[in-house]
């Protein structure tokens, strides 16, 4: 590195970030501006703020980026930064962007919905006993490797989708084989099941995790997680929010559509709830320059959550499933139970009454007037390591008066795992709704024994009758595409048992 000008580079994109540290959401802004560049592009970035003297260095040290040069005229500096190395850069590849401002202005957001789909498919019935995956299956390693060269802008939008439609034609033939009821395209195209919504809004970016160290109140803890994982944190990614949230092109419909052409059973598309959303984008230090409020940015995304079923349901989708884990973060994180980011809590929360009480009022509105039977909500206690020991506990008592009142027409509930209490408290959930039990424990590297499967699926046969009941694994095999849960073999090992144990109660 060197500091002054002297060996003069021209920056690809330019910023100021004003008095802003890396603490109160400089960070984001940098990597807002530097990951659409190319290898070897550069960054111009200018501060005010003394603590990015020391700060910036180390951020570029630890994500790989090099400090090309820094100078100082009195308070003001600048950094100039290249996205990987500087001998990666050429002249024919560089970047030309014009210099983009330190975050868009506050614009009004069009409520007026898209215009809904020319023909509308009529979807296919789900039948009772009906099996099928919670959403995620375990992606190939060439997925993987797809998926992290398409965000980092090295595998381009067509070629992308060309890879993954190969990954959900095996998802699919794989679900198919084992007797899957309703199928899933296994979210292949997802990094995990919440945070690639960031790729698909207007006002949304995807952020390594390890950007978010100096937002969080005990970056300690944060980093024990991130190890935690088995996954180098600089792959995993954290929805950012930079400008007004606008649906400008569907969020999973694309999936939908292609998975309408690979199979003719059922389909379910499973999307991160509206709680979950508003809990994970909503980040103080950055997102109230676009938003004065939580409140106002759920606003925003229960507008796009709706249009987005309302497209889902248009598609032919059999069921829409809402994934809300956070709720089980507010009703049992505590002394015996320490927060989980990876319930994607990153916001505060002001106690189990309010939180609770927003999360239902959130998805009622996302709902409300769409036909009740075809919309299903998905909760567990977290999916982001096979240790039973450090997941989270409980079981759904403080919860089931706020499930019962969300108007939806089914619930897929973690109900294999002993931490996830008694099957007989659900049946204070209203009785016109379907109810969903796991019987498989997707964190389990054993695969369950068909007698024991069946005697779970005769048990809530006699609690909840046969009519009403549908069958799946306790949360997704793969919820995040860096770290499953389990190989595909044993997704679909497990998903073959809850199959045979259920044609013994099928007439």
């Amino acid at each position: 590195m060197n500091s002054g000008m002297s060996d003069h580079q021209s920056p690809d994109v330019s910023f100021d970030g004003g008095d802003l540290d890396c603490g109160n959401g400089l960070l984001l802004l940098i990597r807002k501006h530097i990951d659409p560049l190319p290898r070897g592009g550069l960054l111009e970035i200018r501060s005010t703020e003394i603590s990015v003297d020391e700060d910036l260095p180390a951020w570029c040290r630890l994500t790989g980026n090099e400090l090309v040069t820094w100078s100082k005229e009195g308070k003001q500096r600048k950094f100039l930064v290249c996205k990987g190395q500087l001998a990666e850069r050429s002249k024919a590849e560089a970047s030309k962007a014009p210099a983009a401002s330190v975050a868009p202005a506050v614009a009004s957001v069009s409520s007026e919905p898209l215009p809904r789909r020319k023909d509308i498919v009529a979807p296919q019935a789900v039948p009772p006993l009906a099996v099928m995956g919670i959403g995620s299956w375990p992606r190939p390693r060439w997925m993987v490797e797809a998926m992290h060269d398409h965000v980092q802008g090295r595998l381009d939008e067509v070629r992308f989708h060309e890879t993954a439609d190969d990954a959900v034609r095996l998802v699919v033939s794989a679900q198919e084989r084992a007797g899957a009821g309703v199928v899933t395209d296994g979210e292949q195209r997802r990094d995990s099941y919440a945070s690639f919504v960031a790729t698909r809004l207007d006002g949304c970016q995807l952020v390594p995790l390890i950007d978010l160290l100096p937002l969080v109140d005990h970056p300690e803890e944060f980093e024990a997680e991130l190890r935690a994982l088995d996954v180098p944190a600089g792959d995993v990614r954290h929805p950012g929010v930079f400008g007004p949230i606008r649906r400008k092109r569907p969020i999973a419909g694309h999936e939908l559509d292609f998975l309408r052409g690979v199979t003719s059973k059922p389909i379910k598309v499973a999307l991160p709830g509206p709680y979950l959303l508003t809990r994970t984008m909503w980040m103080e230090c950055i997102s109230e320059q676009v938003y004065s409020s939580r409140e106002q940015i759920a606003a925003d995304i229960v507008r796009v959550l709706r249009e987005e079923v309302l497209d889902l349901l248009d598609g032919g989708a059999a069921l829409v499933q809402l994934d809300e884990p956070v709720l089980s973060e507010v009703v049992f994180s505590g002394p015996k139970n320490k927060r989980s980011f990876m319930c994607g809590a990153l916001s505060e929360s002001l106690g189990p009454e309010h939180e609770l009480g927003f999360a239902r009022d959130l998805m009622n509105a996302v709902v409300d007037g769409l036909p009740r039977e075809r919309i299903a909500m998905h909760v567990c206690r977290g999916n982001w390591t096979p240790d039973e020991s450090v997941a989270l506990a409980g079981s759904y008592t403080p919860l089931v008066e706020t499930l019962a009142g969300m108007k939806v027409g089914a619930y897929l509930l973690e109900m294999c795992t002993p931490r996830a209490g008694e099957m007989e408290i659900l049946r204070q959930l209203p009785d016109d709704a379907r109810i969903g039990v796991g019987v498989v424990n997707q964190k389990h590297i054993g695969i369950e024994a068909v007698d024991d499967v069946a005697a779970k699926i005769g048990r809530a046969i006699d609690l909840f009758g046969r009519e009403r009941l549908l069958l799946h694994p306790d949360c997704g095999f793969a919820t995040f595409a860096d770290n499953p849960i389990c190989a595909a073999t044993s997704a679909e090992a497990k998903l073959a048992v809850i199959s045979h144990a259920a044609t013994m109660f099928k007439g």
